[in-house]
């Protein structure tokens, strides 16, 4: 239940917050930090990896286990030297900040709230 939770309440928060969507032709035109993702960067796949453990756990399955950490690990890399690199260049000094206050894979305990860019007159 976690895993679906966090899978779905992420697209979730892309649809409502970000004007897009988790796929590339659709991504989202606002930074979304709301919802889950005010605890951890990756939600979704958090959500997915928990799916997948607990399926592992649930059908004892050793080579569902090894897929869920190379799903994983594929992931630790696919991220900062992909994703988070488009995310730079899209939001840039706004990514950049939410990247320095809210972790990759473990959620913070508070919640983060992106400030304001202060406006000029």
């Amino acid at each position: 239940m976690i895993g679906i939770s966090l899978a779905g309440g992420s697209v979730r928060q892309f649809n409502q917050f970000g004007d897009g969507t988790p796929a590339p032709w659709n991504p989202p035109q606002n930074l979304v930090v709301k919802g889950p993702y005010r605890y951890v960067r990756n939600p979704m796949i958090s959500g997915v990896i928990f799916i997948l453990v607990a399926m592992s756990l649930y059908f004892q399955s050793w080579p569902l286990a090894g897929w869920s950490s190379i799903f994983f690990i594929a992931n630790v890399f696919y991220f900062p030297f992909s994703e988070e690199k488009g995310l730079d260049k899209r939001f840039a000094e706004e990514y950049q900040m939410y990247k320095k206050n809210v972790p990759r894979w473990i959620p913070r305990f508070t919640p983060y709230t992106l400030k304001e860019k202060p406006k000029l007159n």
